[in-house]
């Protein structure tokens, strides 16, 4: 079957069990579909970044609450891949499919109704943030858009989880790779009227991402009438109060810490965008340049995530921590290129998205600052994900949404406004909320809690 072969392939050329290359087989793919869909981030922002500042910020602001908005139904959807990498690793095979319906039937009908709610809200909550007149009705432009794709996101999200908690993590890529060339042609018709498309500017780019996620959503679900998938018994099946209790038990709070967490970061963006419309500009610019570490330390995190959860069902600890030792190796190794490149090319960098003087200026004091940020932010990532993975999933959610709220805004605050730091002051702040919440994962993790989580 395609996905023992996937599992076994990994075995087979792996000597040390939970070792680097082990993580690297499993996290490649992840990382090739993050990285596309870095690219398909970039190439979006460049196009916007074209119009103006002002539609450059207005897609980062927008994306960033959008993404706040919907975090708590994709970070409670991540879970299935927990549940399915714990009875993979048990041997219970067809225990693994039923928990995508569970997941759906429960996250399904809440995000239609929030979505609904939020094309009419969204507008005053912008109004209450207080950016720029102009600022303010290019982001709920773009948001008007990209809401009408929640419920193919957090189906997405369902669907991949499946996957990656088998491991399989190709079939995903492979349907990301699909879906973002499509977002690309048609966001280039789209913002610039070309290619016989009308011309929407930031709505246009917000409409091709849409489509780009139902197209990617029902891409994995055709993925799962493969013949070799049918052993995990992902036939759709009727709501079981029971199981979805269960799901929402351990998945619930990923999503409240994704939620509280992102909301917060929607403050430090807001608090960015109200200094102006070059400096929200600079900060999108940097937050995308970032993604690059990030999605890279997240698809580690992901294989780690996978092989924890595996190992654990398996009742094998000893391997779990393994795997997140070699997990941090690799995770350190490729931060460390990424801040060689912010510090070798800053000004270059920044041009991609913009050639505003004020912009440009920004560039050489945020990138320093960035290639250290990347590096803290890969540590975090990878212990949460761990975590995470072993079913730990209450205390981190605590531990981060107090942090989030107690230090991270305070910092960014004091930095930027009292001390008069401006977006670098925001910026520096937000390194220090990463560096404790890197720490707290950390000695959580060490301290071997996870080792005994039940689901």
């Amino acid at each position: 079957m395609a996905t023992q072969l996937v599992l076994d392939s990994t075995a087979t050329h792996t000597r040390t069990p939970g070792g680097v290359r082990e993580v690297s087989l499993l996290a490649f793919p992840v990382f090739l579909q993050m990285a596309t869909e870095t690219v398909c981030q970039l190439v979006n922002s460049a196009l916007v970044g074209r119009l103006g500042a002002t539609e450059l910020g207005a897609i980062g602001l927008g994306g960033i609450w959008l993404w706040t908005l919907l975090s708590p139904f994709t970070g409670t959807a991540s879970g299935v891949q927990v549940f399915v990498s714990r009875a993979d690793g048990e041997g219970n095979r067809a225990e693994c499919g039923p928990w995508i319906w569970q997941a759906l039937w429960v996250l399904l009908p809440a995000v239609v109704l929030w979505s609904a709610a939020m094309l009419l809200l969204f507008e005053p909550l912008m109004a209450a943030i207080g950016p720029s007149a102009d600022l303010q009705a290019r982001t709920a432009e773009y948001a008007h858009a990209r809401l009408l794709g929640f419920p193919a996101v957090v189906a997405g999200f369902a669907f991949t989880s499946f996957f990656r908690g088998l491991g399989i993590t190709r079939l995903p890529m492979i349907a990301a790779m699909i879906s973002v060339a499509v977002d690309i042609v048609l966001a280039y018709g789209l913002v610039y009227g070309r290619l016989g498309l009308p011309e929407w500017g930031v709505y246009g780019a917000g409409f091709a991402f849409v489509v780009a996620e139902y197209l990617f959503a029902a891409l994995l679900g055709s993925f799962l009438l493969l013949r070799e998938i049918q052993p995990y018994d992902v036939r759709p099946r009727r709501p079981d109060p029971r199981a979805i209790l269960r799901f929402l038990r351990t998945s619930a709070p990923i999503g409240g810490q994704w939620v509280l967490d992102m909301t917060s970061f929607a403050l430090f963006s807001s608090i960015v965008a109200r200094m102006g419309d070059a400096e929200m500009a600079a900060s999108q610019a940097m937050l995308q340049l970032l993604s690059i570490s990030y999605h890279q330390a997240f698809a580690i995190s992901v294989g780690a995530g996978t092989l924890v959860g595996r190992y654990l069902g398996a009742g094998q600890p000893d391997l779990a921590e393994q795997t997140y030792f070699s997990a941090i190796k690799l995770a350190l190794a490729l931060a460390a290129l990424v801040a060689a490149l912010f510090l070798g090319a800053p000004e270059l960098l920044m041009r991609i998205f913009s050639a505003d003087p004020a912009v440009l200026a920004l560039a050489r004091p945020l990138l320093l600052l960035g290639a250290f940020f990347q590096v803290i932010d890969a540590l975090a990532i990878i212990a949460g994900g761990a975590l995470r993975g072993a079913g730990d999933t209450r205390w981190p959610f605590a531990v981060q949404a107090t942090l989030a709220w107690a230090v991270r805004i305070p910092l960014v605050w004091t930095a930027a406004i009292w001390m008069g730091g401006g977006v670098f002051g925001a910026w520096l702040g937000e390194l220090g909320f990463i560096l404790t919440l890197g720490l707290a994962f950390i000695l959580r993790f060490r301290a071997g809690h996870w080792r005994t989580m039940k689901l």
